[in-house]
């Protein structure tokens, strides 16, 4: 036995570890590091406390309940920056909301036939859920209340219940929009800013081993601007000047985008004065600063420095220039269409996408499953099955299985706060400054994991539930009971059953981002027009599509961390791909900075290089397409190329994502 062992192990007896709870539950239970939204933290508690107290006033506390359940469904939709984003994620849900709580009262009761009603609406819901992040709030939005409807004794007439439910999410809107007047483009702005100031953390982490995570932190930065920037000038395009001087000062971070590879692949750290400079350009973004720029750069001597220079001296003059030029500022990424031909195309792809039909099905199922059983078993609380199913079965929040149980985890910790209240606090008025507390937890919490969300919402649910039954503490052993024969009924019908549970299609999805590179390759160094117009045309095409692959890479990046929460195989196989992925996004990186490096000075490849590079990587696609799983990275033949030529970093790369999807055989 070696001295160290000895040390470690003074009895010469072997240690047990005791078992430690497997990695992708313990990631879905470590809270996030996301700050607390304090503002939306205020506006719930007064949403969802005021209707309560109006209630209590008009001797009406049903009524009152009916409110906060429709301010609850807004203030969780409430996650926007931009306001006109925030008009969006509250009022088109609410509507949805208010015909799903419509079609539900009317089969209230009638047995077999409200069965395949919610099993139908579940169908439209799953669908709908597939076409975007307003249309996935809207579809949850519909089936939850049509089980809502379909399981409790709602006021009559009708109507009633979608009135009061729309009143509530219609009054956190309200509240939401107050701050329009003094913050109305506050948000475009300030992200806008936050890319300026992830570039700066990028140059700043050039040259070392925190730069791929700097760098992935710019390309969510510069999504989300020309989100909110693009988004909002679908509407006033040409109308705004201040909108305009946005979009001029989003377009000039690009060029700083691109020379930051190039200035990383040196592999030393850049002088201090230039992150300084970038950062000082995100305050003048911030403040609204003009005047004339006085940017104290060093001297550059390589292309790559050349390029950065160039670029960092036309930002600081476009972001202080006082007046915008209204015609001359170009849509880098396409403005988007207009909103009826964007719900024309949304809607189309809906019908004939299959993996659209696919989760509606999947949903339609599980509900149908859980109306069924609580049809044929008495179970208290019935409706509360359906609810976990819906809440559980959502891709797009997250793994299905670890959903399931973190759900199960967070109702039960949810369920020691809704004990104490409903046994030590009086109904009536005290609920009031308790909804205050209860309100306001929902969105601490909910920026901190899927856990701590339903945690912080059950007791809200079960309250409010109190007033309408006035069940009292009967409610909580129904309720945990529900909660897990729902994650038992998602699990087995809504995960087991179906085999893309098993079998994640991460390979192929980085597959076609592969041949995305091969066409972004191309692009860079293909043969160009002669003409102005035409070499305008085709530096635009580039940018877009070295844009489109950037936001392809974070889609693959979104889809990596849900299989990862996932249990064995699937998350050990994606965890298999994450080198491939990163392998990746350095040839993107490394072919940007050769395209900035020929820009300014440096030597353009040979065709029959490009050619070479551009067919290495559609056969890596290929083979990436035929692999399950990728072998561990070994060495690889490097393609043939002259190791001067500005292309060689990107062979490099190339090489080492060979050797990582290199074939078992």
């Amino acid at each position: 036995m070696s001295t160290e062992r000895t040390e470690h192990i003074p009895s010469g007896r072997p240690r047990h570890r005791p078992p430690a709870p497997p990695a992708w539950l313990l990631k879905g239970l470590r809270p996030s590091t996301a700050p607390i939204p304090w503002a939306a933290a205020a506006r719930a508690g007064i949403a969802m406390a005021a209707p309560l107290a109006v209630g209590f006033a008009l001797n009406e506390p049903e009524y009152g309940a009916l409110v906060s359940m429709g301010a609850l469904s807004g203030v969780i939709g409430d996650t926007a920056d931009a306001y006109r984003m925030r008009v969006l994620n509250i009022a088109v849900p609410q509507l949805f909301g208010a015909v799903g709580v419509a079609l539900g009262t009317l089969v209230y009761g009638h047995g077999w036939l409200a069965v395949g009603a919610l099993t139908l609406i579940a169908l439209v819901s799953g669908m709908i859920s597939s076409i975007g992040t307003v249309a996935s709030v809207s579809g949850l939005l519909l089936l939850l209340n049509a089980v809502v409807g379909a399981g409790l004794p709602l006021p009559q007439p009708w109507w009633t219940a979608p009135l009061l439910l729309s009143a509530g999410g219609l009054f956190v809107l309200l509240l939401t929009l107050l701050g329009w007047p003094l913050r109305g483009r506050q948000p475009e702005r300030a992200a806008v800013a936050a890319t300026y100031r992830a570039l700066a953390d990028a140059l700043d982490a050039a040259g070392g081993p925190d730069y791929d995570e700097c760098r992935r932190q710019v390309t969510h930065a510069l999504n989300q601007a020309y989100d909110l920037v693009l988004g909002r000038r679908a509407r006033v395009h040409g109308r705004s000047p201040a909108l305009v001087r946005m979009l001029a000062q989003l377009n000039v971070v690009i060029p700083l985008v691109e020379a930051a590879p190039a200035m990383h692949l040196r592999g030393r750290p850049l002088p201090p004065e230039i992150p300084a400079a970038v950062r000082d350009l995100a305050r003048a973004v911030e403040e609204g600063r003009t005047g004339k720029p006085v940017p104290d750069l060093p001297a550059p001597h390589t292309p790559a420095e050349r390029a950065l220079d160039a670029a960092l001296r036309h930002a600081a003059a476009i972001v202080h220039a006082p007046e915008p030029d209204l015609h001359n500022v170009d849509d880098r990424l396409g403005k988007p269409a207009a909103l009826t031909v964007r719900a024309r195309r949304a809607v189309r792809d809906m019908v004939l996408s299959g993996a659209s039909w696919r989760y509606g099905l999947r949903l339609a199922l599980c509900i149908g499953l859980a109306q069924t059983l609580v049809s044929v078993v008495p179970v208290e609380r019935s409706y509360w099955v359906a609810l976990t199913v819906t809440f559980v079965l959502k891709p797009d929040f997250g793994s299905v299985f670890s959903r399931a149980v973190l759900r199960a985890l967070g109702t039960a910790a949810g369920l020691v706060i809704a004990a104490a209240v409903l046994a030590e606090v009086p109904r009536g008025w005290w609920d009031v400054p308790v909804m205050v507390v209860l309100g306001a937890l929902i969105p601490a919490f909910s920026t901190k994991g899927y856990a701590f969300q339903t945690a912080a919402i059950t007791p809200v649910i079960l309250l409010l539930s109190d007033l309408l039954n006035h069940q009292g503490f009967d409610l909580i052993r129904p309720r945990l009971l529900d909660s897990l024969i729902g994650c038992a009924i998602t699990l087995l019908a809504g995960y087991l059953l179906w085999p893309e549970s098993w079998h994640t299609r991460i390979g192929h999805r980085l597959a076609d981002t592969v041949d995305d590179a091969a066409r972004y390759v191309e692009r860079a160094f293909g043969t160009h027009p002669d003409t102005d117009a035409g070499r305008q045309a085709a530096r635009t095409a580039r940018l877009q599509a070295r844009r489109r692959i950037y936001r392809e890479m974070s889609g693959v990046r979104n889809e990596f961390q849900r299989a990862l929460t996932e249990p064995p195989p699937t998350g050990a196989r994606a965890a298999a791909w994450w080198p491939l992925v990163v392998a990746v996004e350095r040839i993107v990186d490394a072919t940007t900075a050769a395209r900035v490096r020929v820009n300014h000075g440096a030597e353009a490849p040979a065709d029959e290089e490009v050619a070479i590079v551009i067919s290495d990587l559609r056969a890596l696609a290929a083979g990436v397409r035929k692999a399950r799983t990728p072998t561990q990275l070994r060495p690889a033949a490097l393609p043939p190329g002259d190791e001067a030529s500005v292309l060689a970093p990107v062979r490099q790369e190339l090489a080492a994502a060979r050797a990582i999807a290199a074939d078992d055989h």
